[in-house]
């Protein structure tokens, strides 16, 4: 891991390029970004965007999904991976939001990991979007990177987080939106974009292709 200030100086390069970046899923509040969030594993944002572009004019509050019903908003998601098991556990959340939070998505991370198909990575991502806390989400991108880019010695989504989060709060609110659209437009996985990277000269990768 390299250390903190030297972090700092790779994640002061994105800032300059963008400041204050923002999630790529579309949403109209706090339940509609987590309904987005719990549909976007292992799918693209794009994906996400498309099928609740209908869904989320007729249900964006727990009560109106659940009325909305199972069947039909398999028919919205239906594009979508793992659309069935991702249905379930999205009237399971609305159904404890309406009995347990009064309908509300809460500001507690520990009702929100212990909502149906939320954990860890989603609540920080809620957290960090909606609420503009500097929680770390480390999904497939930040995991990645943070181990090419040596940001972290960690080799499980939560050591890397915990490396993360001794960065300082103004770095730790977007680390996460920098990495994955360095990690999606740039750094891909199958083919780094190495000549159009504005990082090259902290990367000590054996694939760079500088």
């Amino acid at each position: 891991m390299r250390p903190i200030k030297e972090i700092c100086e790779i994640l002061e390069v994105f800032r300059l390029q963008d400041p204050a970046p923002k999630s790529e899923l579309n949403y109209h509040n706090a339940y509609t970004l987590l309904v987005a969030i719990v549909l976007s594993a292992q799918s693209t944002d794009k994906g996400v965007n498309k099928a609740t572009a209908e869904l989320f004019k007729i249900a964006d509050t727990p009560q109106k999904m659940l009325d909305l019903g199972i069947d039909k908003l398999k028919e919205h998601i239906k594009t979508i991976g793992l659309y069935n098991n991702k249905a379930k556990n999205i009237i399971a959340l609305s159904q404890k939001l309406v009995d347990e939070c009064g309908g509300e998505v809460p500001d507690d991370r520990d009702i929100l990991e212990n909502l149906p198909g939320v954990g860890r990575k989603t609540t920080n991502v809620l957290l960090n979007v909606w609420w503009k806390k500097p929680s770390v989400a480390v999904d497939t991108h930040v995991l990645r990177l943070a181990k090419r880019l040596e940001l972290s010695d960690g080799t499980t989504p939560l050591s890397v987080e915990e490396d993360l989060n001794k960065l300082p709060d103004e770095y730790k609110l977007y680390v996460n939106h920098w990495l994955v659209l360095f990690g999606r437009y740039i750094c891909k996985a199958q083919k780094p974009d190495c000549n159009n990277c504005p990082i090259t000269k902290f990367c000590h990768s054996t694939d760079k292709r500088i």
